[in-house]
């Protein structure tokens, strides 16, 4: 049962990420808003190891070796994550028969990581209070965390069909 649960969560995890990165890269073509560098985000794992855990602005912290694939496999690490707890929530029923408001609101709820955790801790203030313009990043983390919502349903739509 256990093994189940871990293949599950991996499976929505990774599906409703890839789901989020398409939308990444379809802003970025099409809009012209570029995604976060998951490099600056191992880079601010990487300064972990010697107890640094928050930056006044993470671009400008010496980079560390390996930074890029560290922070891409945090990336897809926290979807994982993101998708067990999705699972605990739910309950694994919800695979059988997935619902778009749970999903939703669950990716919803997920933007408390970027405005709580990380954005304070690269140096942008709580809720980006501190960038030129917070409502356009705090907004666009929204929808981006509602797409990884709708990625986790469409994951798991497709997975119930299978």
């Amino acid at each position: 049962m256990a093994v189940e649960m871990i293949v599950q969560a991996s499976v929505l995890g990774i599906g409703a990420t890839l789901v989020m990165d398409l939308w990444a890269l379809v802003r970025r073509r099409f809009f012209g808003v570029p995604a976060l560098d998951y490099g600056l985000v191992g880079r601010w794992l990487g300064h972990m190891r010697t107890g640094r855990f928050r930056h006044a602005a993470i671009g400008k912290a010496p980079a560390v070796r390996g930074e890029r694939p560290l922070g891409w496999a945090f990336h897809y690490l926290t979807g994982l994550v993101f998708a067990g707890l999705f699972l605990a929530l739910v309950g694994n029923d919800w695979l059988q028969w997935p619902t778009p408001w749970p999903a939703l609101l669950f990716g919803a709820l997920t933007l408390a990581a970027p405005l709580l955790l990380m954005q304070p801790a690269f140096g942008m203030g709580i809720a980006a209070s501190r960038t030129p313009n917070p409502w356009q990043v705090r907004s666009r983390a929204l929808v981006t965390h509602l797409v990884f919502g709708l990625g986790l349903y469409l994951t798991g739509w497709l997975v119930a069909q299978l």
